[in-house]
């Protein structure tokens, strides 16, 4: 769990527990007080400049912090402009900003006062907005590896997604997401995965079922996609009726109750 105002450690350079402490130190007096020269970082963190400037470089090869020259205001002296560091936009979101917190109260307010099939819909609506890229990689492979197409797309976006073959008997596949940008938004309001679910069904062309979500504790967000035929372009695809771990979904041509965004039984 991230803590307000401490960059993880995997999102700094690597070195050893004390290094990387005193790195998220030197990236947090930037965020406090702005772009820093090495002269201004050694004297707030009590470090020499020698110092500043290792934690400095492993930060740069990070794409946490950047170099430019510092803005003169003013009369300019002779010399050239001392160099400033300051956080990239990698590097500030390392730290917790709030933008959780910010969806949830927009989506409460949407909740209370439109009500939450308008939630839905945004959900909806959303996925839809960022389905082009995902379209077009998935129409441009061979049926056999669309699956292995869409995780290459989602995680173009993020999501570090990879496709496997299903485990057990199941014949079929299995895309796992490893990361969720909105899983804290996603634990309260589930109509998000479920509007993902069920793009993954019409974009694949056959019923999907989704097993795990990290919005709801488990480690990965994995779906289960059955081979087969597809479903002919414009017509719906038919969802499958929930199976015990192990065994494939069952097919019918009634939908069953989506399992997006909730733990398998």
């Amino acid at each position: 769990m991230k803590k307000v105002g401490e960059v993880p450690q995997e999102e700094l350079a690597t070195g050893s527990r004390a290094d990387r402490s005193t790195r998220d130190r030197v990236a947090r007096s930037i965020l406090d007080h702005g772009p820093s020269t090495v002269a201004d970082l050694a004297k707030r963190l009590g470090l020499t400049q020698a110092a500043v400037r290792r934690h400095l470089d492993a930060l740069l090869a990070e794409d946490v912090v950047q170099a430019r020259e510092q803005r003169v205001y003013g009369a300019r002296t002779r010399g050239r402009p001392a160099k400033v560091f300051a956080l990239t936009d990698c590097g500030r979101d390392a730290f917790d900003q709030s933008y959780d917190q910010l969806a949830v109260d927009a989506l409460d307010w949407i909740a209370r006062t439109v009500g939450d099939e308008a939630v839905a819909r945004f959900a909806r609506e959303r996925i839809e907005a960022q389905a082009g890229a995902y379209r077009a990689a998935v129409e441009a492979a061979d049926p056999q590896e669309r699956t292995q197409a869409l995780a290459a797309a989602l995680s173009a976006d993020g999501y570090a997604a990879t496709a496997r073959s299903a485990p057990g008997q199941q014949q079929g596949e299995q895309l796992c997401q490893h990361h969720c940008p909105v899983a804290h938004v996603a634990e309260k309001y589930p109509q998000l995965c479920e509007a993902e679910t069920q793009f993954f069904s019409e974009l694949l062309g056959t019923h999907v079922q989704r097993l795990a979500t990290i919005a709801h504790g488990d480690g990965v967000c994995t779906t289960y996609i059955p081979r087969g035929e597809p479903a002919p372009r414009g017509e719906a695809a038919p969802h499958g009726e929930p199976a015990p771990p192990g065994e494939p979904p069952q097919n019918h041509a009634h939908p069953s109750a989506s399992t997006a965004g909730r733990n398998p039984a």
